[in-house]
This record gives structure tokens, C-alpha cells and sequence, in this order.
């Protein structure tokens, strides 16, 4: 899994960054001139996990993990065409879901030249020009297809694809999302490719600063109804074949505290949290947010040589789960052994879970559930 941090310049995306990996990335001010994105990927606090390798002592426990990506604003190259245009939308469109910072919190020189904070109508700024990049793309595809067209060169395919990008550009240009839109198996193909940034999940986050931190409930309120109109589902009694839910999560952060929060010792950090009324750090908020909002779940691999938690998106299949692993045992699969973490752990061995009839075995159609332990039998 893998969150982009998006927002307008100096909206404190690297102090955000920071806060959640641990890291040291420059933040300052002014503009750096700098385009390339900040990476880091962490691993998700699990206690299942912790459990469990306390349980098999394996040689080797891993967590699953959330790869943050830091777009750095630029304010000179969203003068040059938007705020997505340049070097980093080919990896924003990597990202599965994408997280709006926005600022909230006072600093003379940033306000002098971006005014005072304003979230909400940044917001909606931001929700502009996630549209307007996804219209651009669109417009410039159906005029190629047209032109195909026009020479001759028509095929089944190209016209089903005309059809569903003018059922685009239609929704983009009255500020539709393409969340919002449902869409034929078939179709969902045919643009799949394009990995449009309105199609993705959303989440919010406020960044403010000490004084203002837990102080703006209706605020919040505002960022989720804007948020959550964005991410409206279709009309009732139809399914959405997109994943866009009807809720988009807002947590708010306070980004600079945090930031040097995860930078001291762990054992001294939850008297600070306590003083500011954060229960829970950053990392964990957002990604118990992330878990919820794209669907996912986590599986488990269980061994003496190896307790690992794997992330799938709810709903997917044993065979599904098994291609996750590794390519052969999809290709190769023949049964799960599945039992739950919390049968295992109640009653303390694979051996008790057996004898209460609580281990089974599963095909690849079975739907696996968050905390199933996993075992895939297979032949290549």
C-alpha cells in the first residue's frame, strides 16, 4: 500500500512526511527548488503479529508495510500549469490512495506570501485541480481516439473506449470525480491504464499547529461534508465498481509537534502525547484511516522460520491471498489451510486448534477474512 501526501505549497506535506516515518526530510519556508519526492516506507503496528512471533519464536518477523510518498509543493511549478503538473505525476498515479494536507497553522513569512490558513477553501482548490488534471487527460485521449477514428482505424475496443471517455470528460467537466461513476468490468480495463487521481481514495488531513490543535470541531465537520460530497457514492440501488467510498476520513495532525515527537525516545513520548490529548501517534491514525478507507485487510504466514502480515484488499480470494505471496502458488495452488489468529491464540497451539475442529481447508474461491492464518498447499 502506498499513500501520496498532495496539498498546496507549504501546506507542511514534508513536516507530515516527517512525522510519519521518522524521518529528516528539509522543510523550510521558502521554496527549495526541489522536485523530487521524499519515500519511506514503515511498518504497521500489529499486536497480532507481535503475538504471534512471540508465540512460534521465528528467525525472522515481518510486518506489513505503507510506503508514504511527499510530493514536494513547488509553487513555481503550479504556476506553470496546476498544481499536478511537472516532474512528480508519474508517481502520484503510482499511489493508491492520496492524503490533502492542509495547512492550519500560523507562520508570518508563509502567510506573507499564501495569506492566512484557509483548509477549506484549499480544499476545494485541491479537488479542483484533481479534476481539472484528470479532464486534461481525458479530453487528450477522446480527441486521439476520434482522430483514429477519422482515419479509418476503428476497431470494437476504440469505439468502447470513445464511449467511456466521453462519459468522462461529460462527468470531469460538470466536477464529477470519476470515483462517482460507475463502470463495466469491461471498461474498468480499458482504463486502468490512465490511473486517474480522481478515481482514487481520499483522506484529509489538518495540519495545525499547537494552539489550534483539537480545537476545530466544526472545522472538521466542514472537511468531512466537502470531502465526502466528493466522494458520494452513485445512486442509490446501484453498485459501484469503483472503490471509492462514501466517506472521506479527516484526522487532524499536529504536524511540527509530531515531527519532533517521532524523533525522541519511544518511552518518552506518551507523557508529550498526553500534555497535546493525542492518543494515538500519527502513524497509527492514518493508517488504521488507510486500512479502512481502501478496503484492506491483513492475512497471516505462520513458521518457525518466518511470521509475516500480508495486506489484501477485502473481498479477494484464497487464490488471490496466494498470488500475494508469490506467483507460483497461484499458479500452483491447490487448498488453503486456514485457521484464525484468534482461535490460535485463545487456545495457544495449531495442535489445540485442530483438535476443536477449527483448522480447515479452503479452495480458491473462499474469501479471506481479516486474521486468517494462511497455509497454501500447491504443486508447480
Amino acid at each position: 500500500m502506498n499513500i501520496g501526501l498532495i496539498g498546496l505549497p507549504k501546506a507542511g506535506k514534508t513536516t507530515i512526511f516527517n512525522a510519519l516515518t521518522g524521518q529528516l526530510a528539509e522543510t523550510a519556508d521558502y521554496d527549495t527548488g526541489k522536485v523530487e519526492p521524499n519515500v519511506g516506507v514503515v511498518p504497521v503496528a500489529d499486536e497480532r503479529v507481535d503475538k504471534l512471533s512471540a508465540l512460534y519464536n521465528p528467525k525472522k518477523t515481518i510486518y506489513a508495510t505503507i510506503e508514504f510518498i511527499d510530493f514536494v509543493g513547488s509553487h513555481q511549478g503550479a504556476a506553470k500549469g496546476g498544481l499536478f503538473s511537472g516532474e512528480g505525476m508519474a508517481l502520484i498515479k503510482t499511489a493508491d490512495a492520496l492524503a490533502l494536507v492542509l495547512r492550519n497553522f500560523s507562520n508570518p513569512t508563509i502567510e506573507g506570501l499564501y495569506g492566512p490558513p484557509n483548509p477549506l477553501k484549499d480544499l476545494e482548490t485541491i479537488l479542483d485541480e484533481l479534476v481539472l488534471a484528470d479532464q486534461v487527460v481525458a479530453e487528450r485521449r477522446l480527441e486521439r481516439i476520434r482522430q483514429d477514428h477519422q482515419r479509418g482505424k476503428k476497431t470494437p475496443q476504440s469505439m468502447a473506449e470513445e464511449k467511456m471517455m466521453e462519459h468522462i470528460v461529460e462527468a470531469l467537466g460538470s466536477g464529477t470525480p470519476v470515483r462517482n461513476l460507475e463502470f463495466s468490468p469491461e471498461e474498468l480495463k480499458l482504463m486502468a491504464g490512465y490511473k486517474f487521481l480522481t478515481a482514487k481514495s481520499l483522506l484529509i488531513l489538518l495540519n495545525s499547529d499547537e494552539t489550534r490543535y483539537g480545537k476545530n470541531p466544526s472545522l472538521l465537520n466542514s472537511l468531512a461534508a466537502k470531502g465526502t460530497e466528493s466522494s458520494a457514492s452513485p445512486a442509490q440501488g446501484k453498485s459501484s465498481t469503483l472503490r471509492g467510498g462514501p466517506e472521506t476520513p479527516v484526522i487532524e495532525f499536529a504536524g511540527k509537534f509530531e515531527m519532533e515527537l517521532a524523533q525522541i525516545d519511544p518511552t518518552e513520548r506518551e507523557a508529550f502525547m498526553s500534555d497535546m490529548g493525542i492518543r494515538e501517534s500519527a502513524r497509527a491514525r492514518l493508517t488504521r484511516a488507510a486500512y479502512e478507507t481502501l478496503g484492506y485487510i491483513s492475512f497471516f504466514t505462520v513458521g518457525e522460520d518466518e511470521v509475516r502480515a500480508w495486506t489484501l484488499r477485502k473481498g479477494a480470494t484464497a487464490l488471490e491471498a496466494a498470488g500475494t505471496i508469490h506467483s507460483d502458488l497461484a499458479r500452483g495452488f491447490i487448498r488453503a489451510e486456514c485457521f484464525t489468529v484468534k482461535d490460535l491464540l485463545e487456545l495457544g497451539s495449531e495442535k489445540a486448534v485442530k483438535e476443536k475442529g477449527l483448522f480447515r481447508l479452503e479452495g480458491k474461491e473462499y474469501i479471506v477474512q481479516d486474521g486468517d492464518i494462511l497455509h497454501i498447499r500447491f504443486s508447480v
